[in-house]
């Protein structure tokens, strides 16, 4: 034993660890998002002065870094993203895998340490009188231990572990992306309600004011004032707005269920906090540095953990091209009286070592080589792809927010002008300058117009949420 333990140091230091090492590739970085400065949103002095100091604008903190809290300040909304991250499935799934590769890789790094069994036998045996012996009866007694270790020579069995571990770190990053778009799915979805809720509010207050103004048609109708023809057009007005309320009202259930959904609820009803038009959202958002985005956008970092993972699994696929060399070893007590086990020369040990090269496997082990390197080819395009799908997300959020920022100014200034005339419609109407057909096309135009912009105040919060997400925020806690 004294001899032969220096020899198992030596080769254990000897060792190496066959396939290739992760370094991280090369990917083509822009160097800013598309859509970050456009002539409507940056002065050309400014524009002019953020060209000059490029390295100002990339020490701003990116929007992504923000907390879920600081970004969406409803109250009402942050006690649902308390209880979605609480108790949403997908995110308790993602955990239980998280659990899970934590288990695969710790029987994978028990690979690499020997196995030790212990054990006790005892048994009787007979053995009849032959022509050759006599009869005779004999006792056996045992204790002992029973070691096997496979050496990682070649470092077959530490890259499996450098596969579980990038898997385990994979899982993790599974999760946060779970909940990144937990959290930009929740907040969409309450956004989209209080949508509804606007349009809802919209539609009765219309409904109201035109069964008021169809009571005064009918009257002016009956005093010869008016005509048949105004009341029929008047009715169509309250119709066009009544029809609504119905779709809207089964569009804020579903939403409701959808949301309660999301929480890890039964459907049911939600409660309100701040209302559509009272939501915070800033003018302009600090995207950052395209860099940056490596870093903390999770898909792009689950990628790169797969990456990782096929990477290793090239070693394993390559150690089977060596030796594999094996230790055994046995200790313990023989006896034929159990009494005497633990007594006087009883005691046994045996130690020894095998090695096994493969000579011929029908290709099996170069073939399981190319697919272990066609495997690490595929993530590394994956990882790639994923980096070019998140710039253009990123860019297509920025363009989209800015756009429908002014989109939505042009929609306010669309509603005061359609106000504007259905009031003086209503005015010329009734003072006989006009009939009721040009109160019936403002009308609808101005009850459109409202409709319209409640929906572009929707989309403008639901592009901000988007930046978030593909920003990479949310995760965080």
């Amino acid at each position: 034993m004294k001899r032969t333990a220096p020899l198992l140091l030596s080769l254990l230091a000897c060792g190496c660890t066959v396939g290739p090492d992760y370094h991280r590739p090369a990917v083509e970085k822009p160097p800013s998002y598309r859509g970050t400065v456009t002539p409507q949103a940056a002065q050309p002095q400014a524009a002019a002065e953020a060209a000059a100091q490029p390295q100002a604008a990339a020490a701003t903190p990116s929007f992504g870094e923000e907390k879920w809290w600081q970004v969406f300040q409803d109250p009402q909304l942050q006690e649902l993203m308390r209880i979605a991250l609480e108790n949403n499935f997908d995110v308790r799934i993602a955990a239980t895998r998280i659990l899970q590769a934590q288990a695969v890789l710790g029987i994978t790094r028990a690979d690499q340490l020997p196995t030790l069994d212990a054990g006790a036998n005892a048994f009787t045996a007979r053995v009849p009188k032959t022509k050759l012996s006599p009869e005779f009866e004999t006792n056996v007694n045992e204790v002992g231990a029973f070691l096997a270790w496979d050496l990682d020579f070649w470092g077959k069995y530490r890259r499996a572990t450098e596969a579980a571990r990038a898997n385990l770190l994979g899982s993790e990053w599974a999760q946060r992306a779970v909940i990144n778009t937990l959290v930009s799915d929740l907040a969409a979805a309450y956004f989209q309600l209080r949508a509804y809720d606007l349009q809802l509010e919209i539609s009765l207050r219309t409904l109201a004011a035109r069964r008021e103004s169809l009571h005064l048609t009918q009257s002016l109708a009956d005093g010869g004032a008016g005509t048949l023809l105004d009341v029929r057009q008047a009715e169509q007005l309250v119709e066009t707005a009544a029809e609504t309320i119905p779709d809207l009202e089964r569009q804020i259930e579903q939403q409701e269920n959808y949301i309660s959904t999301l929480l890890g609820r039964n459907p049911g009803p939600i409660a309100r906090g701040m209302p559509l038009v009272d939501q915070p959202h800033l003018p302009q958002v600090a995207a950052g540095i395209p860099s940056t985005l490596l870093e903390r956008r999770p898909d792009i970092r689950e990628a790169e953990a797969q990456l990782m993972a096929a990477n290793a699994l090239i070693g394993v696929a390559r150690a089977e091209y060596f030796p594999q060399i094996s230790l055994t070893g046995s200790a313990g007590y023989l006896s034929q009286a159990a009494s005497d086990l633990f007594k006087g020369p009883a005691n046994f040990w045996s130690l020894g070592g095998s090695l096994t090269q493969s000579i011929f496997a029908g290709g099996r082990i170069r073939s399981n080589v190319h697919l272990s390197e066609a495997r690490q080819k595929e993530m590394l395009l994956t990882y790639q792809r994923t980096i070019q799908q998140a710039f253009r997300g990123v860019s297509d959020s920025l363009i989209g927010y800015q756009k429908r920022r002014e989109f939505r100014e042009r929609q306010q200034a669309l509603v005061e002008a359609a106000r504007g005339a259905a009031q003086l419609s209503e005015m010329r109407y009734r003072g006989g300058s006009t009939g009721f057909l040009e109160v019936l096309t403002n009308e609808t135009n101005a009850f459109n117009a409202e409709l319209g912009l409640a929906q572009a105040q929707l989309n403008e919060l639901v592009s901000l949420v988007e930046i978030y997400r593909n920003l990479g925020g949310g995760w965080e806690s």
